[in-house]
């Protein structure tokens, strides 16, 4: 129960990056093929109904790469 294997702590911290990297290119993606600024809604006009999406869209992309990198 005490033994932390140096390879598992290397995959963890590893397929952490890859999954931030991952969210961050799925906001480019989405921040480029929207008609609007996304960033202008949200900070500035502070839509709520936008961040309700983005934040769902978050959440899903999240569980879809955790699943991939599981598996």
């Amino acid at each position: 129960m005490g033994n932390i294997v140096f390879a598992e702590v290397v995959g963890t911290i590893f397929y952490t990056f890859l999954g931030l990297g991952l969210l961050v290119a799925c906001w480019l993606l989405i921040e480029r093929i929207t008609p609007l600024s996304l960033r202008k809604e949200l900070e500035e006009d502070q839509n709520t109904a936008i961040a309700i999406v983005i934040g769902s869209l978050f959440v899903s992309l999240a569980i879809i790469i955790a699943a991939v990198i599981l598996s």
